[in-house]
């Protein structure tokens, strides 16, 4: 949701620049020019930096369209930072195939990018270059610079703006493997967003391990006429089979019928954190 704030805001964010996550912190810094991004070199950075004071928000990818959630960041909400949800943003994701000035695609031998990237274009990468190996690196725009720096024989995966920040060509655009393909964010922050009438929750439980106590939960939603709209379970990290729950719904915590479902659930579940209520992002 872009936006503008009331004062400047610091913003944290997988850096280096030129990556997708530095393209979704610019979306929800809309055009205020005085926000500040702040680039960190992983996503517990850019989300600590925010617990510890030293940023006001971070933006951090969530789930991906063809790869499924992002586990760094769930494990974050759920196990490491006491963090809330306070907006979402969907980005379209467009690799391109990058390389060094002068560079000759058919002497290509080694392609980096971040490993998502690289799966998202794996049947490109077989089609297109079925001799050359992969090597992962932390981040899309750090691809980009590798390649630079080394020069021949190498290509990155990575968007358009990595290559322009880094003056390199463009061989191909789009070269993902389903066009469909977006990356939700989401923006942490110390406190979640005011209704907005079109807004999306984001809660986390445990259940007792006893039969039926998962369909029970989401019973109590039905009836309550709540959609919900995502379900995730992570390892509780106590013990092998012990799982907790992430669920988007439709709606915002001080809606009578979410608020009211979840005071009916709270007496039955070993644990319930609400981790925020924000605007719904538009989908492409």
């Amino acid at each position: 949701m872009t936006q503008t704030h009331p004062d400047p805001i610091n913003i944290a964010y997988l850096g280096p620049p030129g990556t997708f996550t530095e393209q979704a912190a610019v979306l929800f810094a809309g055009d205020d020019p005085r926000s500040r991004f702040i680039p960190h070199h992983s996503i517990t950075a850019s989300a600590e930096s925010v617990a510890h004071g030293n940023a006001d928000v971070a933006v951090v990818p969530f789930e991906n369209s063809l790869a499924g959630a992002v586990g760094e960041t769930h494990d974050l909400i759920i196990h490491q930072l006491d963090l809330h949800i306070c907006d979402e943003l969907v980005v379209p994701i467009e690799h391109c195939l990058i390389v060094a000035p002068d560079a000759d695609i058919s002497e290509i031998r080694v392609i980096y990018s971040h490993p998502q990237a690289l799966g998202q274009c794996q049947r490109y990468l077989n089609r297109r270059f079925p001799g050359a190996r992969t090597e992962a690196t932390l981040s899309t725009a750090q691809a980009v610079s590798r390649v630079v720096e080394i020069g021949d024989h190498v290509a990155a995966i990575a968007p358009r703006r990595a290559a322009q920040l880094h003056d390199a060509p463009i061989l191909e655009i789009g070269i993902e493997d389903d066009h469909r393909n977006a990356t939700r964010f989401v923006v942490l922050a110390d406190r979640d967003h005011e209704p907005t009438g079109d807004d999306r929750s984001t809660i986390l439980f445990g259940t007792a391990n006893r039969p039926g106590a998962l369909l029970r939960v989401l019973q109590h939603f039905a009836d309550a006429d709540i959609n919900l709209t995502r379900i995730e379970s992570r390892p509780a990290r106590e013990r092998l089979g012990s799982y907790l729950f992430l669920i988007d719904c439709d709606g915002h915590r001080t809606d009578p019928a979410l608020s009211t479902a979840l005071e009916r659930l709270e007496p039955e579940l070993e644990r319930l954190r609400m981790i925020g209520s924000y605007p719904k992002a538009p989908r492409p």
